[in-house]
């Protein structure tokens, strides 16, 4: 660990939360319990060429185990934040970051839920929400984000001026609400991440609220089939970037569910997502996060 890394810590802002116990401390093993059995269709990538395991990121108030992965030689390499689902960093979730290295990305995906519980050992999703979920506030979610870049700057192996972040169901909600929160962010790609909501200690704003304040291009990627997030919502996001003079795009892929990139899970549609991951990076590219 060299001098600039030690000091990480000192350098992160002031946590608003107070110190205690990490809930999880290690990232978990294979997939979510809450999402098995795993699909056939399940894509794995290998690790040939790449530096890619688990690593801690200090935090304001400790640290947090997250995923990197990045190639085994040259540098430094483009930054991409990987935000995980509402399952937290599981095998889907490291296999994108390698997806992503293989492209020569530094890739890191921090465990958002570290200090709230361990979702991977929940079966049923009500609990999973109710317990962990419904307790992890933005404020968080951002402080941990900006540590995570912070991390791969001081790694020497990340190229933080060209910074994208990308996010799946949960965590592309976060795409929206981070590239409004970092004016560093060059280019965020959100899948099927929620639009609109209600206003709470824990989340005050959503991705509506926050389009007048985006400081990136943000491409959007929805599936029309989507029962939790409807063409409604939609619309209110594309009406508030065009109201706020935004750089933003959004694809809906008709009849087309939610968590459609997820291959190892019965909503993946391998088309929309080839679809959308070459959208994705074509994005990256355009707006300087590749």
């Amino acid at each position: 660990m060299n001098d600039d890394m030690k000091s990480l810590r000192e350098l992160l802002p002031k946590a608003e939360w107070s110190r205690r116990e990490f809930a999880v401390t290690t990232l978990a093993a294979g997939f979510a319990l809450a999402v098995q059995p795993v699909s056939a269709e399940t894509i794995t990538t290998d690790t040939q060429g790449l530096t890619a395991g688990e690593v801690k990121i200090p935090v304001a108030d400790g640290e947090i185990p997250a995923y990197r992965a990045m190639p085994d030689q040259g540098g430094p390499f483009p930054v991409t934040l990987v935000v995980q689902e509402i399952f937290g960093v599981h095998e889907h979730i490291k296999d994108l970051c390698r997806r992503l290295a293989k492209l020569g990305h530094f890739a890191v995906a921090p465990e958002m839920y570290a200090r709230q519980g361990d979702v991977s050992k929940i079966t049923n999703i009500g609990e999973l929400i109710g317990k962990v979920v419904s307790k992890v506030p933005d404020a968080q979610v951002m402080s941990d984000l900006d540590a995570a870049v912070a991390y791969a700057k001081a790694s020497g192996k990340g190229n933080v001026e060209k910074l994208g972040i990308t996010g799946f169901c949960w965590g592309g909600r976060v795409v929206w609400l981070y590239s409004a929160h970092n004016p560093n962010v060059k280019a965020g790609v959100a899948w099927y991440g929620r639009l609109v909501g209600p206003s709470t200690e824990m989340t005050p704003k959503h991705p509506v609220d926050a389009a007048a304040n985006l400081h990136a291009p943000v491409l959007g990627l929805y599936g029309g089939a989507d029962e939790g997030i409807p063409i409604e919502s939609i619309e209110k996001m594309r009406a508030a970037l065009k109201e706020a003079g935004k750089t933003g795009e959004i694809i809906v892929y008709p009849d087309t569910p939610h968590g459609f990139n997820a291959d190892y899970r019965p909503t993946y549609r391998k088309a929309a997502a080839d679809d959308g991951w070459k959208r994705m990076l074509a994005w990256f590219k355009r707006y300087g996060a590749a």
